[in-house]
């Protein structure tokens, strides 16, 4: 190989430890500096648009009902104005399915893209929290200050008003997580009745505030370099075609100070460490690609604006990927990502079917254990059956049984009217009658239709127990 063209060896030492430990095995806090340019002021507006989406859903609603709720108590949930139930859990599950594909797609092709501009713990660190620390304790030289300042009024005021705004943003995002799991209107009511007939809820409003202050204030990115599990999948679906925020070391290397009125020699990294100090997981991106990299693009704005005062060019980090920066190759579409995207298809026409295959009413119908068939007069015999009728719809249904396998009598244990309300769940007992002269086996399979309006929406299969005559 030509030596010009000949690849850098870089120190690798780096990834014997995680950038926030230090040798002696301590935490090092990250204080970043404040980060601006133009990739900033993008994931800015789109992390304002993701705001605004988080708070407001919770108070969208379609024919009355939220568009989304996750009752996680009551087992019920709508998304998108459809209402699953547990007797649904085979389409979450393949949801559940489709979803994971579709993050090991995007990381195979885009790395840690999401982590960086759409998780809502970067968005909230980045663009809620840090933004206010800015805002109360100033830029990064001002916070290590006041962190080595003896505790005096200066000290306190400061710190006493970010955490009391920290407590206040957690209350809220509490809030507005009970919303999806409770409803606004039952959120309404916590709020607004005496805090005794709530105690239960208000107790979990204080526990969950608790947890987010504490992630925002004393963990912060430990949650995505330690707790989150997204960032060790990097390693096994990253390759070198994955576009990634990396440094191009080919152009970069080596490094030296930039002079001015120089002919520059070196590589065009002018190791002013602008990129490091701006990292929120304190790496230096010219290591390579590491688990602690959440793609935040603060590197990028911060390295584009010391090239454009230095007078060379941008992108020296930039998005792009191992084969671009070593061997000048455009992004190629491999066998592993044409595998995932055939596998997320499949389960996606999968779904697809299984969401309009989806029965609105949902009818268990099962003869009642332990007891036998009864004699009825006229040469007739019957069986007790207990029914269930799950109503998942918004809308009250008024339902029929109807044996379809022969002539046969339902009688009604109390109410004969299959009334079922929205969202309701309806039991109940019949007697099922027939001729003996339809009975030609002791267990005789039947077919039981349900009707809405003199429609068959459903059919359900059982048994009916009798004697052969």
């Amino acid at each position: 190989m030509d030596k010009k063209n000949e690849k850098p060896k870089l120190d690798q030492q780096f990834r014997d430890t995680v950038s926030t430990i230090d040798t002696d095995g301590k935490r090092v806090w990250i204080n970043p500096l404040k980060p601006k340019g133009k990739l900033y002021n993008y994931r800015t507006w789109f992390s304002i648009f993701c705001l605004i989406l988080l708070f407001g859903l919770p108070f969208v609603k379609h024919n009355g009902y939220p568009i989304l709720l996750f009752n996680i108590l009551e087992r019920k949930f709508i998304v998108f104005g459809i209402v699953f139930w547990p007797q649904d859990f085979p389409i979450f599950g393949l949801a559940m399915l489709v979803f994971m594909v579709f993050i090991v797609l995007f990381t195979a092709i885009f790395g840690r893209l999401f982590c960086g501009w759409a998780c809502p713990q970067t968005i909230f660190m980045e663009m809620v929290f840090r933004k206010i620390e800015y805002w109360i304790e100033g830029d990064m030289a001002y916070q290590k200050a006041l962190n080595k300042m003896p505790w005096n009024a200066e000290k306190i005021r400061k710190k006493g008003l970010k955490f009391f705004i920290f407590f206040l943003i957690s209350f809220l995002i509490s809030n507005t997580f009970l919303a999806y799991i409770i409803g606004v209107d039952e959120l309404y009511k916590i709020i607004t009745e005496p805090l005794k007939d709530h105690i239960g809820e208000f107790t979990s409003l204080i526990v969950f505030t608790g947890v987010f202050f504490f992630v925002f204030s004393y963990l912060r990115e430990q949650i995505c370099i330690v707790v989150c599990p997204y960032g060790r999948m990097q390693g096994v679906l990253l390759d070198r075609n994955s576009i990634v925020v990396a440094y191009d070391y080919m152009r970069g290397e080596g490094r030296a100070k930039f002079k001015k009125n120089e002919v520059r020699s070196a590589g065009d990294c002018v190791d002013c460490n602008q990129c490091v100090r701006v990292c929120p997981t304190g790496i230096d991106i010219r290591n390579g690609t590491q688990l602690e990299c959440i793609n935040c693009t603060a590197c990028i704005d911060a390295c584009d604006h010391m090239m454009e005062n230095v007078g060379l060019p941008t992108g020296l980090i930039r998005y792009t990927s191992e084969n671009q920066i070593e061997k000048k190759l455009p992004f190629k579409v491999t066998s592993r990502i044409i595998g995932y995207s055939a596998l997320l298809v499949v389960l996606l026409i999968g779904l697809i079917a299984a969401l309009f295959l989806r029965s609105d009413v949902e009818t268990t119908v099962l003869r009642t254990a332990g007891t036998l068939f009864q004699e009825q007069p006229n040469n007739h015999i019957s069986n007790l059956y207990n029914f269930k009728i799950l109503n998942k719809t918004f809308k009250e249904k008024n339902l029929t049984f109807k044996l379809e396998t022969f002539d046969g009598t339902f009688k009604f244990i109390g109410d004969s009217n299959l009334t079922v309300k929205s969202q309701d769940l309806r039991e109940g007992e019949f007697f099922l009658i027939v001729d003996k002269k339809n009975l030609k086996k002791r267990n005789t399979k039947i077919k039981i239709g349900v009707y809405e309006e003199g429609k068959k929406i459903e059919t359900i299969n059982t048994k009916f127990l009798g004697k052969t005559f």
